[in-house]
Formats: C-alpha cells, structure tokens, sequence
C-alpha cells in the first residue's frame, strides 16, 4: 500500500472521528459535554494530543535519520566509483576492460534504482539478481601485479570494490524495513479518539470546523512524510541520482 494511500486512509478516519464526535455532541444530554465533563474531555484531548505528537515527532526524526544515512550511502557510492576509476585508469592498459565492466555496472545500477518516471520505485527483483559488483569484484582479483604498485593499486581497488557490494546489499536491506501494520493500526486509533474528542469540544462553526480540518490534513501530512522517508529510493520523495550521474560521467573519461 502506497504512503499516499494510507496518509489518506487515516485522513478520512480522523474526519470520521471529528463527524462521529459532532454527532454524539447532538444526542448526548448537555451534562455530558459542560462543566466537569469539558474538563475532563480537554485534559483527555491533550494527553493523548502530547502523546501523538511525541510518537510522530520521533517517527519523524528517526525516518530523516534513515533518508539522510541513505543519501549519504549514494554520494559516498559516487565517490567510491570515481575513486576506483582512478586506481583502474593508474593500474594500466590491463585494467580497461574492468573500466568498461565499472561503467556498465553503474549505468545498470541507475537503471535499477531510478527507472523511467512511470515506474513506482527502484526496481529491487533486478538489484537483488544483479552480479554486476560481485563480477567486478571477482575480476580485480584475477589481475596479477607485475610490480609494488599494481600490487597497492590492486589491493586499494579490491577495498573499494568490497565496500560498494556492501553498500549494495545496505540499500537492498533497508528497502525491506517497514513500519510494523500493529504501531499503524494503533496510532491511527489514538488519532480516532483524539478527534471524537475534538468534534465533542468543537462549536458547530466554519472556524472551530477548519481548524480541526487543518490539524487532520497536517496529521495526515506528517505519516505521509515518515512513510516516505523510511523508503527513500522510493515514492515522491526521492534520493537524487546526481551523484552516480557524475561518476558515470566520469568514467569515460
């Protein structure tokens, strides 16, 4: 189920709840919504307000974390490839056809992970059947050095060559990370119950009405924005491809 969807899903519950709450604000007798019965529904509405609001602040926080290590996983993969294509371009005539493999595994790797604007997502089946590193890795280990340099070179790019398959599988593993349909169903019933309150406090005007309305849509916003951001080779808000670009067109050269 896409983020969207379920940012809207829950959208819809929160209304819901508001129009449920609006309701049962009609039918109940008004002792149940004056005097220490309002106290309570307020002091009730902003318990679980401050409660929502910290589990959805550190959801926040900790799905930043992972985009951020994840953008930070790509530039440093650009850098790794133009690192490597200097030692491979240093090592010699022997090399070139390691180049070529180095180019087409990257061009390949772009593919996969930022296909056509059509597509959902990074096409992960495809990455997890990939040998490109693994082919690339396998080859720089059969050069045979003819002298200490190629030898230091050899044994920098076999480094480097290791480092990008670990990458790799990182990306592929953290696209497996999702959060657990349990924490989601429970958070979307505080949600519920925090607007039922709101409807059963609101005044039944366009002002009271708007700003619940603005406070489901910003809810609704920030589990957008932390389903995206647990995913971010994927959806709308998406890494950038600009750093495997510009070692790709390096490579050539």
């Amino acid at each position: 189920m896409s983020a969207q969807l379920i940012a809207f899903i829950i959208f819809a519950l929160m209304l819901s709840g508001m129009a449920l709450g609006s309701y049962l604000r009609l039918v109940l007798p008004d002792e149940h919504t004056q005097a220490d019965s309002k106290d309570i529904l307020m002091t009730s509405a902003a318990t679980m307000g401050t409660l929502i609001a910290l589990i959805i602040g550190l959801l926040v926080t900790s799905a930043k974390s992972t985009y951020d290590e994840t953008n930070s996983s790509i530039t440093q993969g650009g850098a790794k490839i133009i690192t490597l294509v200097y030692y491979l371009s240093q090592y010699g005539p022997e090399a070139k056809e390691l180049r070529v493999l180095l180019r087409q595994a990257t061009a390949d790797a772009i593919e996969r992970i930022w296909p056509d604007e059509g597509a959902q997502g990074a096409v992960w089946s495809k990455l997890v059947a990939s040998n490109d590193t693994a082919d690339l890795y396998n080859k720089i280990r059969e050069l045979a050095p003819r002298n200490d340099a190629q030898k230091y070179l050899q044994t920098q790019a076999l480094q480097i060559a290791a480092d990008m398959m670990q990458t790799r599988w990182m990306l592929i593993e953290q696209s497996e990370v999702n959060l657990p349909r349990m924490f989601l169903s429970v958070l979307s019933f505080w949600l519920i119950v925090l607007f039922v309150q709101f409807g059963l406090l609101a005044p039944r005007n366009r002002t009271a009405l708007s700003a619940v309305f603005i406070c489901a849509l910003s809810m609704s916003g920030a589990i957008f924005l932390i389903l995206e951001l647990n995913h971010p080779l994927e959806g709308r808000i998406k890494i950038s491809s600009a750093p495997m670009q510009k070692a790709l067109s390096l490579i050539g050269k």
